[in-house]
């Protein structure tokens, strides 16, 4: 006999023998699953479920399942009997289905799948009419022969569970079985269950609120979100739980259930079993570590939690002394987990490329490692094996190395060693194989979920603000936090603008959703808001434009918002809020106060929405904080409590290190949302700028009256009189142009700031004007710019509500004493 033929009969004689085991007990507490758990590890499927008829004979319901989620393969919880699909067509021939990912994929029906490359196989029941047995494969080349052997002989000891529904209506429940009718509460447990519960038959009185008033309170959550979940699907929920008793420790009882639908006079029911989990903890079999790594797969989002899952899930229970999880990219093994994690723990030539927080290892330096990738098989190296020394020096006891195969590629390899001399039984060897499959698939998904990640932390990156600007007389600083669900990306943003006159908006938002989209449009509200306030509007027209926008753009996403623009010069402030968390204060005297600001809707929801303003005093050594819902709401607390401990912890920091203040704010924030912090800490500026304005009226002497208001300012504020002549000259052009090219209000602005003296002409036009690129003799407009850009040290326009400001500064002599107020 060649070795593969006897590897394949110790196969099916360790099958028929864990069968038989299985089978010698009927009443074994989830008989039918541990029978399925065998596929996982004798024909290496995926995933392995049970439809059988039920209540409704022209329906194929999921009576149990194994393996990884059914939804990774886009199957059902139910087929029709009479349909297309590969379990109907099984059931009602008799005949097994075999189907690879190209008949597959044109088979009716076919619906789209998270994972592409993968086989079916359906395998009807005994007797005739039982339903059949479903396994997915993701081998490249689907189940092979002793495969398909094994899964006959599985799908022959599986026994056909009495449908849950038949047994409710009969009033007769196994020992440690549960009827519970989601209407109304009431509950039929079985005696066994009533015994671990510790309640006697005669004191039950039938409600499931005796029983959770049994649970842990730790707990009860979990639980509830089972016995209360009418969405539940079938054989999706098992948990495990303690109950207290009178005396000793709390005992730990596993949950396993399923929903049937509502009927014709029959309420939604939750049916399943409640057994001693301690009994089931006990001899755990290599079956139940696939079971559990297949299970802690399935919710591993990224390459780290797969390397802690298969950590967990290997090591202790083989007793390993070390193990590494690598990805395959081209010709370098780029390991991802270590375990221990200290360098010296590994061999030379690895310590040697240690270049970050993980080493990549060359494959070229290990041709064993090499072959066995390029083989696709687990290889098993017992002690004293002569192996190269970078993977001698990993298991000198004993090596196991498994290809991890993925999408009809290798994604990268798994290496387990031992110090000592480990003896490999066949029952080991199995359970390696078996699990190489589930880690491949897992490390691919894992690897897509975290280059999508990336992408969309880099977009939230490069939609919020890299850094804050300076402030005249104030300090600002911001953090943001994402969540840690999901992409941890969400909607939350804040903002610091600069404005015109020594003005700053504080923004601060959050949109709704987490996910790319919510991202995105924080970026485009973002932008929007920036570019209102740099147009001068007042702070309600900025976010009445903003909500106006939000409409138009026909997303059923909303958003809330706080604005606050500060005089830096005078310590006043102005604040609107579109649906939005309201400002906390703190103010000098050590003491906080939630400020109680009028609000309008969240922005996008209304479209005749009015935004109020509320009048804010600041004084030196105040601190303004906004922030949004993260870090006030959670599930044990509301927005009100949080906002009265967000006071509490502000009054009690020091406003001298604001950065210290924000971290502080953020410890022990929770999670399950992203969070924005914004505080900004006024001053007051020391010196304050000089500031005079003019009403231009459109009469003949209008420009000169603009001049001699110009000259008796200047002279008020000690600016030499030479600049006084240019100053006088840059307005006669400024104010002419004005009156010329555009109708309305014309107002004229001067103002002092330290050695810079600004005089600006704002109009209703919104059009620049224009410097000529060439001016003939013959010409008679367009010097008038080129005029002022001869004697000034800069110029420009700024919008200013729908028209535009144009501005020159000067100058004025250093020598020259200027007066200050």
């Amino acid at each position: 006999m060649s070795e593969g033929a006897a590897i394949s009969g110790s196969r099916m004689e360790r099958a028929e023998a864990a069968l038989d085991a299985l089978t010698a007990v009927p009443g074994t507490p989830d008989l039918l699953r541990r029978i399925l758990e065998q596929a996982l590890v004798f024909a290496g499927a995926a995933f392995a479920g049970v439809y059988t008829p039920g209540d409704d004979p022209s329906h194929l319901g999921l009576a149990e399942s194994a393996g990884l989620p059914r939804t990774l393969y886009g199957l059902r919880d139910g087929y029709p009997a009479a349909g297309g699909s590969p379990v109907a067509e099984a059931h009602r021939s008799g005949r097994p289905v075999w189907l690879g990912p190209a008949a597959r994929a044109g088979y009716p029906g076919e619906r789209r799948t998270p994972t592409a490359d993968f086989s079916l196989a359906a395998l009807p029941l005994r007797p005739p009419g039982s339903g059949c047995l479903l396994a997915v494969s993701e081998h490249p080349g689907g189940f092979g022969g002793h495969d398909r052997t094994c899964l006959g002989l599985i799908a022959r000891a599986v026994v056909v569970p009495v449908p849950a529904a038949t047994v409710a209506d009969t009033g007769v429940l196994p020992k440690d079985s549960f009827s519970l009718a989601m209407d109304t509460g009431r509950v039929e447990v079985g005696d066994t269950i009533l015994r671990l519960f510790g309640i006697g038959r005669n004191d039950f009185d039938g409600r499931v609120e005796t029983l959770l008033e049994r649970t842990v309170p730790e707990d009860l959550p979990a639980l509830m979100s089972v016995v209360e979940a009418d969405h539940m699907s079938i054989g999706d929920r098992e948990l495990e739980f303690r109950v207290l008793r009178p005396s000793g420790t709390p005992r730990w009882l596993r949950l396993r259930g399923r929903l049937l639908p509502k009927g014709e006079g029959r309420p939604a029911r939750l049916v399943g079993t409640v057994v001693d989990a301690s009994t089931l903890r006990s001899g755990v079999t290599d079956v139940t570590r696939v079971q559990r790594l297949a299970a802690a797969l399935a919710t591993a989002g990224t390459v780290k939690d797969v390397g802690q899952a298969v950590v967990a899930a290997l090591r202790k229970p083989l007793q390993a002394d070390r193990i590494a999880l690598a990805e395959l990219e081209h010709d370098r093994l780029v390991v991802t987990v270590l375990d221990p994690p200290e360098p010296e723990a590994w061999p030379e030539v690895w310590r040697s490329e240690w270049r970050t927080e993980w080493p990549d290892a060359p494959v070229r330096t290990m041709p064993t490692l090499a072959a066995a990738l390029r083989e696709g098989r687990a290889r098993i190296w017992p002690a004293r094996t002569e192996l190269e020394p970078a993977l001698a020096e990993v298991g000198p006891g004993g090596l196991a190395v498994l290809p991890l195969p993925a999408g009809g590629r290798m994604a990268g390899a798994c290496l387990i060693g031992w110090d000592r001399p480990h003896d490999f039984g066949p029952d080991e060897r199995a359970l390696l194989t078996a699990c190489a499959g589930l880690i491949g698939q897992a490390l691919l998904r894992a690897h897509a979920f975290d280059a999508e990640h990336e992408l969309v932390g880099m977009l939230q990156r490069t939609l919020l603000p890299r850094r804050l600007p300076r402030l005249p007389g104030a300090v600002a600083v911001a953090r943001y936090l994402p969540t840690t669900a999901g992409l941890e990306v969400g909607g939350d943003w804040y903002d610091v603008i600069p404005l015109a006159d020594n003005h700053v908006a504080l923004v601060i938002g959050d949109v709704q959703g987490h996910n790319a989209g919510a991202a995105t449009l924080m970026g485009q509200m973002r932008t929007a808001l920036r570019a209102y306030a740099a147009e001068g509007h007042a702070p309600d027209v900025v976010v009445a434009h903003a909500n106006r926008l939000l409409l138009d753009m026909e997303t059923d996403l909303f958003a809330t918002c706080a604005y606050v623009d500060v005089d830096l010069e005078e310590g006043t402030a102005w604040c609107v809020r579109a649906g939005h968390l309201q400002p906390v204060l703190r103010h000098p005297d050590g003491s906080a106060e939630i400020v109680q600001a009028e609000g309008g809707p969240p922005l996008g929801v209304l479209g005749q929405a009015e935004f109020p303003m509320t009048p804010l005093r600041l004084q030196p050594g105040m601190v303004l904080a906004l922030t949004t819902d993260g870090l006030v709401e959670s599930a044990g607390a509301d927005i009100d409590t949080g906002m009265d401990r967000l006071a509490r912890e502000l009054a009690a920091a020091d406003p001298g290190h604001l950065g210290l203040v924000a971290d502080a704010l953020l410890t022990g924030a929770h999670r399950g949302d992203d969070v924005a912090l914004l505080l900004m800490r006024y001053d007051g500026m020391t010196v304050r700028p000089l500031r005079e304005s003019w009403t231009v009226w459109r009469l003949p002497e209008a420009v000169r009256h603009a001049r001699r208001f110009t000259r008796r300012t200047l002279r008020g504020w000690g600016v030499p009189g030479e600049t006084v002549d240019v100053a006088l000259l840059v307005v006669s052009e400024l104010v002419t142009n004005a009156l010329v090219h555009t109708e309305g209000q014309v107002r004229l602005d001067l103002s002092l700031v330290g050695q810079r003296l600004r005089l600006a002409v704002a109009d209703s036009s919104p059009r620049s004007p224009m410097k000529p690129t060439s001016v003939g003799w013959e010409a008679t407009g367009g010097r008038g710019i080129l005029l002022v850009e001869a004697v000034s040290e800069a110029w420009g326009t700024l919008p200013v509500s729908g028209g535009k400001q144009v501005w020159a500064d000067l100058a004025p002599a250093a020598e020259s004493p200027l007066g200050y107020r």
